[in-house]
């Protein structure tokens, strides 16, 4: 498939070199075509990679994903269009962190909304798919380097066929499919984003470097 990779950070990297590697035609998107961040990645990728602005990747792609910070997302994916989103699956593994009063950073929006349902009620015409946001990139794109898989994602939106699809994709990434969990709808993201505020303190008191994620346990 082709596939928009919004955003040129540690997430955006990861997912975007995963599908190149597992046989997809990547175009990562930042805010100004010839981003160096961009060009330098798929300069390295392979022949099916390219890089340009997030118009031009959303233009391109039969399936978009948002790795930008959710801070930013709604900007970003306005720069993107309407248009070039209409129709499409829109993966959303952003959280909406707010560093304004330092570190470790509250949620923008929380409780009663999410920055994915923000997103879908922004772009009505896109399908979003929640998922991805619980962990850290390593291990979004190599589930096996710990506990050889034996640890959990989700995935929640209102579109079950665009959900199908982005299992499909997590199963190419090597997730187990008995611990890919669909969790309904996309009012789902709330407690999804709502994590990451325990997973930040959970990460500041582990060493450097060390993996760690959900894993359900139960009789």
């Amino acid at each position: 498939m082709k596939i928009a990779v919004l955003g040129t950070g540690m997430v955006g990297h990861a997912l975007a070199s995963k599908l190149m590697a597992v046989g997809h035609q990547v175009m990562m998107g930042s805010r100004e075509a010839g981003n160096p961040k961009g060009t330098e990645w798929a300069a390295q990728a392979g022949p099916e990679a390219s890089s340009g602005s997030f118009a031009q990747a959303a233009a391109m792609a039969e399936i978009v994903v948002n790795a930008t910070p959710g801070m930013v997302s709604l900007a970003a994916l306005s720069e993107a269009g309407a248009a070039n989103l209409a129709g499409k699956i829109l993966v959303d593994v952003s959280n909406p962190l707010d560093f304004s009063a330092g570190f470790p950073p509250s949620l923008s929006v929380c409780n009663t909304d999410s920055i994915a349902e923000t997103i879908q009620r922004s772009f009505p015409e896109a399908r979003v798919v929640k998922t991805l946001n619980t962990l850290t990139a390593p291990l979004m794109v190599d589930p096996l380097r710990l506990a050889e898989g034996a640890h959990d994602v989700f995935v929640a939106g209102n579109d079950d066929d665009a959900k199908a699809t982005v299992v499909a994709l997590l199963r190419e990434f090597g997730w187990l499919p008995e611990r890919i969990h669909d969790l309904g709808g996309l009012d789902v993201a709330r407690g999804l984003e709502m994590w990451m505020p325990l997973w930040l303190r959970i990460f500041m008191r582990q060493p450097k470097d060390k993996l760690f994620n959900i894993s359900i346990v139960s009789e």
